[in-house]
């Protein structure tokens, strides 16, 4: 070997052993290249009219340019379930904050997931009623759902995180006209008496109801304001006063760097603003007016939270009123025949 191909073999040897070092550490392989420009997004059914714009424009920053996602959207409980079960998941956008907590207690989600000013929740919206155009049942108010003969659209509780939320509402305006907990109560069994069909999840309960089935729709305000913009024939119908939905958001314990990004910009102005135009309430306060603009006739009824209704929170909520085996809705989905196996 002569000096030209002694020098040619030791710089190769150089750059081998170079390569073999950046894998060994993990800095510079093809492997984690790939999964820094992936996201695997985790959602509820609501949002996915939103991300149809937020994925889009994320990607014409620079944070976001080159970055792929991966999509699910379902029940609410259905995809936190999944999660824990082994469903890729980096970013994770439910109806509930329990289920969030599902997987902080599987150790797939920080426990520290809300230590944000906005406290892990990325987007508000409200429990609305949706009547045939011109309301011909005249429903303005909650003791209008519980009529003979009305007709009531609202998911299974025990899969739905939307229908928890028509619940809470329907019993925590109950609370506020000055009903005892007993009445509460009956009001929730006299309601489901009217419910003719329970699907699986807020879509789905849209569709049923846009279908032509039922005289009102439990729903999103930010489902019922979309709906109306596509052409469907309903309107919105704002009762006295309801609770605020509070939709919550959480990077998973194998996030990646662009993953974490994507929540942060989230919170940007941008994609507040988009979230304004895709009939969600901004939690970022100089944004609101992009809801009002966007949706000028929106309606503001007096508005109570889940803290509200029962101060230990969700915790405490889906003990009392939604465990399968025992509590307020099993009883109730019982006499009626529904099941409460999620």
């Amino acid at each position: 070997m002569n000096r030209v191909q002694v020098r040619i073999a030791a710089a190769g040897a150089v750059v081998l052993s170079l390569a073999a070092l950046a894998v060994g550490c993990g800095g510079g392989s093809t492997a984690d290249a790939e999964s820094q420009g992936k996201i695997d997004l985790v959602a509820y059914s609501t949002p996915e009219t939103s991300y149809a714009k937020l994925i889009p424009a994320f990607n014409q920053t620079s944070a976001g340019k080159g970055v792929t996602f991966t999509q699910s959207y379902g029940a609410s409980g259905d995809q936190s379930r999944a999660v824990a079960a082994g469903q890729a998941a980096d970013v994770v956008h439910f109806a509930l904050e329990p289920d969030i907590a599902r997987l902080v207690d599987a150790k797939l989600v920080s426990p520290n997931w809300d230590q944000n000013q906005y406290n892990g929740i990325v987007a508000n919206t409200e429990v609305v009623f949706v009547v045939r155009k011109g309301n011909p049942k005249h429903i303005t108010s909650w003791d209008d759902l519980v009529k003979p003969g009305v007709e009531v659209i609202t998911p299974n509780p025990f899969t739905s995180g939307g229908a928890r939320w028509n619940i809470m509402a329907a019993y925590g305006a109950e609370l506020k006209e000055g009903k005892t907990p007993a009445q509460a109560q009956r009001y929730l069994s006299d309601l489901f008496h009217n419910v003719p069909v329970q699907d699986d999840k807020a879509s789905a309960a849209l569709q049923t109801f846009t279908g032509g089935k039922g005289d009102v729709l439990l729903a999103y305000e930010q489902d019922a304001l979309l709906a109306q913009e596509s052409g469907a024939d309903i309107q919105l119908v704002y009762p006295p006063q309801t609770i605020e939905i509070q939709t919550p958001i959480a990077t998973t314990t194998k996030a990646s760097s662009s993953a974490k990004a994507f929540v942060k910009w989230l919170y940007t102005d941008q994609a507040q603003t988009i979230l304004a135009e895709t009939g969600y309430r901004p939690v970022v306060s100089s944004d609101e007016s992009a809801f009002a603009r966007a949706f000028p006739d929106a309606g503001n009824p007096t508005l109570f939270t889940i803290d509200d209704v029962d101060p230990g929170g969700w915790d405490d909520v889906m003990t009392t009123f939604f465990d399968p085996e025992n509590s307020i809705m099993q009883k109730i989905e019982g006499s009626i025949g529904v099941s409460t196996s999620s």
